[in-house]
């Protein structure tokens, strides 16, 4: 049974009626917004499916096994919401629409990711786990070593991230603000738990995704710090705003 494949497009699913029910409760769904919604899954499904061929310039590897990169989809999937609304001509923002769909429509793909890839690098720690022989690109499967659950530590992560949006919503209200923490926090997660996870180490011990990160996180800093200084987030710590 392709476990990564349901568990894929449950996430999807799951993702678009968060969406939905999101859009509702801000009395923002309407065609702009679904148009919205088609362009993020369209430039989804590429953005993986491109990023996992640049790795290796591979055209079979792309169109015959797409490989998969959920960084690449999530750079797609913006991407694709910014191209639909300039197509159609809408201004309004919609990424706080898409901050908690993001996150629960992620935390259970990654479930698929966990039953069928390689979990992580080898750990001592009592909570390691053993993945089946069988599993693609993991030797140390071959012989029986506990690896870190790298996937179920983001899905911790997702699930965390989508109750903290979910109460931050009503206090950040600026619009875009809600999704660039979301953006910024699942950044800077998924470059720590990097180290863990089983992914080839290019320069400097760091994994492709981490170079890709590394750059990101510095443009999402300069965001944060411009929202902060203007006060955006100051209801999520009750701090007085200066005047």
């Amino acid at each position: 049974m392709p476990f990564h494949e349901v568990f894929v497009g449950l996430g999807v699913l799951v993702a678009s009626v968060v969406f939905v029910l999101e859009a509702r409760r801000r009395g923002a769904l309407n065609e702009q917004s679904l148009a919205a919604v088609t362009g993020a899954l369209v430039g989804g499904a590429i953005g993986m499916r491109l990023a996992g061929w640049l790795e290796t310039l591979d055209l079979e590897e792309l169109w015959l096994y797409g490989s998969r990169s959920i960084l690449g989809g999530l750079t797609g999937a913006y991407v694709g919401v910014l191209i639909a609304k300039r197509i159609i001509g809408f201004k309004e923002r919609t990424g706080d629409l898409f901050a908690p769909a993001v996150a629960l429509g992620m935390a259970v793909g990654r479930i698929g990711c966990h039953l069928t890839e390689a979990p992580g690098r080898p750990t001592d720690l009592p909570w390691g786990v053993h993945a089946p022989p069988s599993t693609p690109e993991c030797p140390g499967c071959l012989t029986g070593q506990a690896m870190h659950p790298s996937f179920i530590y983001e899905v911790v992560f997702q699930l965390v991230a989508y109750g903290a949006l979910v109460w931050a919503r009503r206090r950040i209200t600026q619009p875009g603000e809600l999704f660039t923490l979301y953006l910024a926090a699942y950044a800077a997660f998924r470059f720590v738990v990097e180290f863990t996870r089983a992914n080839e180490t290019v320069w400097l011990d760091l994994t492709r995704p981490q170079w890709f990160l590394i750059p990101s996180l510095a443009l999402l800093a300069l965001r944060l710090a411009y929202g902060w200084r203007r006060g955006h987030y100051d209801p999520l710590f009750r701090r007085k705003v200066m005047t």
